[in-house]
């Protein structure tokens, strides 16, 4: 078998994806160390065992992310080269979500915003709010340091105890804006709340903030297709905050499956599309 493998390389989580060389998905999954290079070998060492492959298999192996800097060398003597990680995040959202052209939207410790399309993949810009914004605030305002455990609290939590919305400003909607519409993120908080409410309420701005930069660059870039990727786009909060922006403003917000896996499979995919230009 020839494998083709692209690699995600995190800062302490790596993601791991497999195609054939005849653009054939084997598998993907994800493995937590406490380094990107323990994290980047142990993926690869499950990919090829619970695949039963052997290291002959694999044709190559395409690294992208920010850890993957820290690779001097090929990786047990496999060929391995390097991909841009915005072409990766264009061509892994692409792929994933079945379209054509969109703004792809990576939410990671931070955010990225890439534009891609017939006319290329080009990063537009980004923001420092993320997954590292949530689990940094909620360390200080829950006492809860692991991001799958504020992910959990927020499920618990209640939004219109943190947040000011405008029906508490206003009897009645105001222009086109709904009485549930936000209008101060954790501009009511409410005496006697809970870790959970909180959590609720770092969840709700930061998918708010990186929705609303979506809108606005889409506007700018005349798109109407925002693909949602990353570990934050997993967070059950995600989808319904989207679904409302989508309603407010007609921009189509899409999740696709594995969106988590769309940066490795980009870097898979730049070498495939590579080779089938090639022939």
């Amino acid at each position: 078998m020839s494998v083709i493998i692209g690699i995600d390389v995190g800062g302490s989580t790596t993601k791991i994806v497999g195609y054939t060389a005849q653009t054939k998905l084997i598998s993907m999954l994800k493995v937590e160390a406490a380094d990107p290079l323990t994290s980047a070998y142990g993926a690869l060492g499950k990919f090829i065992n619970e695949n039963n492959l052997a290291l002959t298999d694999v044709k190559q192996i395409i690294l992208t992310g920010v850890g993957s800097a820290l690779f001097k060398q090929n990786i047990y003597g496999i060929p391995t080269s390097f991909v841009d990680e915005f072409k990766a995040i264009g061509l892994g959202g692409l792929a994933l979500s079945r379209k054509k052209e969109g703004l792809v939207v990576s939410m990671g410790t931070g955010t990225a915003f890439v534009r891609a399309g017939k006319k290329g993949i080009f990063h537009i810009g980004g923001s420092g709010v993320g997954g590292g914004t949530v689990v940094g605030l909620c360390s200080q305002l829950c006492g809860v340091k692991s991001f799958h455990t504020v992910v959990r609290l927020a499920e618990q939590g209640t939004l219109h105890k943190v947040d000011l919305n405008i029906g508490d400003i206003s009897p009645r909607a105001i222009s086109t804006l709904s009485k549930e519409t936000t209008a101060s993120n954790f501009g009511k908080m409410e005496d006697g709340l809970q870790p959970a409410d909180l959590a609720a309420g770092v969840l709700n701005m930061v998918f708010q903030t990186v929705g609303m930069m979506a809108v606005f660059a889409c506007r700018n870039e005349s798109m109407k297709d925002v693909i949602l990727t990353g570990t934050l786009s997993q967070v059950p909060l995600a989808a319904k905050v989207f679904q409302a922006l989508h309603k407010m403003h007609g921009i189509h917000f899409i999740i696709p499956k594995n969106a988590i896996y769309a940066t490795a499979t980009g870097a898979a995919l730049s070498y495939l599309y590579k080779q089938e230009k090639i022939k």
